[in-house]
């Protein structure tokens, strides 16, 4: 289900599409996510949710993201082992990452193509394939 405009009354209806029940903590956190349409990462997500509702707690946070992935709300892009954001958008797309930054962004898979891979493991087809492309600076 897709939304021009994200508002926290239309969250409730983003969530039950996705069989999540929608507390107030989720519907924030949600609306966190998704009214930005940016790449955030947990602690972001937390402090956004926390200017309006001081309650909510970094576990709560980090379970709900972990619930969200599960039920396919949203993507995990993890650019290095401590860097971990979460992205609402879920079609088919790639990242480009930029070190220096932090900054996330996202690239259309149809300017992408990829050639060369292995041959798969007989009875296994491929689910996806997460391309992040890292740039920094030239100095």
């Amino acid at each position: 289900m897709a939304f021009m405009h994200y508002t926290r009354d239309n969250m409730a209806s983003l969530l039950r599409s996705h069989d999540i029940n929608p507390t107030h903590q989720r519907i924030e956190i949600a609306y966190a996510l998704f009214s930005r349409q940016e790449h955030l990462s947990a602690d972001q997500v937390m402090a956004i949710v926390n200017t309006r509702h001081s309650e909510t707690s970094k576990a709560t946070v980090y379970n709900t993201l972990k619930l969200f992935l599960e039920k396919g709300l949203v993507r995990e892009v993890i650019v290095d082992p401590s860097k971990v954001f979460y992205d609402p958008n879920t079609r088919p797309h790639h990242h480009l990452y930029e070190v220096d930054s932090g900054r996330l962004s996202d690239i259309d898979a149809a300017h992408v193509r990829i050639s060369g891979l292995p041959a798969l493991p007989e009875g296994m087809v491929t689910e996806g394939i997460d391309l992040i492309v890292r740039v920094r600076r030239a100095q």
